[in-house]
Formats: structure tokens, sequence, C-alpha cells
């Protein structure tokens, strides 16, 4: 071997064992690529499940937001154990009676047999003077409602009761009331009804406050807010959904038909 071909095998290249061929990267950035697709799938995935279970609770949150307490209040009395009788008092001792009646039922240890006492009370809108107020009174002035099984001793528990003057209906077996009863009677006021008025009258479970005005048509009146203030009125009609009269004022010689809210005018 000449010594030119000596020094040409001397400078010959050597192969990189860890350099990298340009299939294996290729290969290598697929990967990575579709790693990052997987990452992006999941994270996905997981926003919109966190979408959906936000949405979920919020149904949720809104539907027992709209629960109607009537409703609520029915299906608590159809599942509730006993019955409601109504129970004779004398007016103005009713929750006088109740307690009495409470104070029986820890004594006498009869818990499992007579469930609940109640004096229904209704909310009133009271209008004396031009002055209105809120109260509340007994709904059934002279009775008590009493959930409980009709035993042989939970009778004598309730009848023998001081103040009690018997049950309503037949006096061993009185009849105890439906559940519609029960409802139109005990069933909260809604929210939604809570400002409305009513003249008391409406059907069974119209539970909503009344209106109470000391005044009636024909009787005389006098202005006391507005501009016919000072002036004296004859009442000629009474709107009570609207919460207003008519009253005949005299203007200028001439008896004229004037809307008057309750609290403007005082009676006379």
């Amino acid at each position: 071997m000449s010594d030119q071909d000596e020094n040409v095998t001397a400078v010959s290249p050597t192969v990189d064992p860890f350099a990298t061929s340009p299939a294996d990267s290729s290969s290598e950035d697929a990967a990575i690529a579709v790693d990052l697709d997987e990452i992006l799938e999941e994270a996905v995935v997981a926003v919109e499940e966190a979408i959906v279970e936000e949405a979920i609770v919020e149904a949720i949150e809104d539907a027992e937001e709209e629960v109607d307490p009537v409703v609520a209040f029915r299906e608590q009395m159809r599942s509730a154990p006993g019955d409601w009788f109504v129970i004779h008092s004398y007016a103005g001792y009713e929750n006088k009676v109740k307690g009495n009646l409470e104070s029986r039922i820890n004594s006498l240890n009869m818990e499992d047999y007579i469930f609940q006492v109640e004096v229904p009370v209704e909310e009133v809108t009271e209008i004396k003077s031009g002055v209105r107020k809120q109260i509340k009174r007994n709904k059934f002035p002279g009775y008590v409602l009493v959930r409980m099984e009709m035993t042989d001793e939970a009778w004598g528990t309730v009848r023998h009761t001081p103040g009690v003057t018997g049950f309503v209906g037949h006096g061993h077996q009185p009849s105890p009331l439906s559940l519609d009863e029960v409802v139109g009677i005990l069933a909260p006021v809604p929210e939604k009804k809570a400002g409305a008025a009513t003249t008391g009258t409406g059907p069974l479970g119209t539970n909503v406050p009344t209106i109470e005005i000391d005044f009636a048509v024909g009787d005389s009146v006098t202005v006391v807010d507005g501009p016919f203030a000072t002036l004296h009125a004859s009442i000629s009609e009474i709107n009570i959904e609207a919460q207003k009269i008519t009253g005949m004022v005299e203007i200028f010689g001439r008896e004229t038909p004037v809307e008057l809210a309750f609290n403007q005018v005082v009676k006379n």
C-alpha cells in the first residue's frame, strides 16, 4: 500500500453511534403530536363534564327553589301518621287548650298516638283611621286541630283536656278532615301571593292575607291625604282587591265621584 493510500484511510470519517436518523426524528415528532392531541382531548372532555355537572347542579337548585310550598305541604301530610280532627274549645282559649293538650300528651306518654296540635291563624291587614297594620288572628275561633290515631286512650286524652268541650262530629266516632280540607286550613302561604288582597271568601286553599276595613258603603269619611285632603265624602263603592273606595266628594257645589285609597280616608 502506498503512503497516499494510507493517508486517505486515516482521514475517513467515523459513524456517530448517538446520531439520530431522519426517520427516527420523524417518529418522535409524530409521537409528541399524538400525546399533545390526547392531552388536549382529555382537557376538552374534562371541561365539558364540568359544564354539564354545573348545569345539573343549577337545575336541581332551581327546581328546589320552585317547589310550591302548598304542594310540598300536601305531600308531607299525605305521608304523615294519623288523621286530623277538630275539637271545640272556648273562644279565646284556643292557645290555652293547645298548651294544656300538649302537656297531657307528654305526661301521659301519648306521643305515639297524638302527634300534632295546631291553632290555625291568618294574617290580616287591618286599616283603622287610615293606619294600615298587619296582625295575626285565630282563623277559626273556638276550634283547635289535632293530628292523632283515634284510639280510646287518645280520644280520652283529648276529650278530658281542660278547655275542650268535645269533638266536631259524632261524639265517640268523629269524622277526620279530608286531605284537601287540611291543606286549605294549614298550608303555608306561597310567597308570590303573600301580598295579595282578598275578601277571605275564596275557595278552600286560597290561604292568603285578608283586608279588614272599618267602614262600609254609605259611611261618611274624611279625606286625609292627596288633593282632596280635609274634604268629606260619602262612600258609594268599596273595591277590596284594589284597596280603594269611590267616594262622593262635593266639588264646586256638585257631588263628584272620586277614587281614593283606603289609607287616604278615615271614618267620621
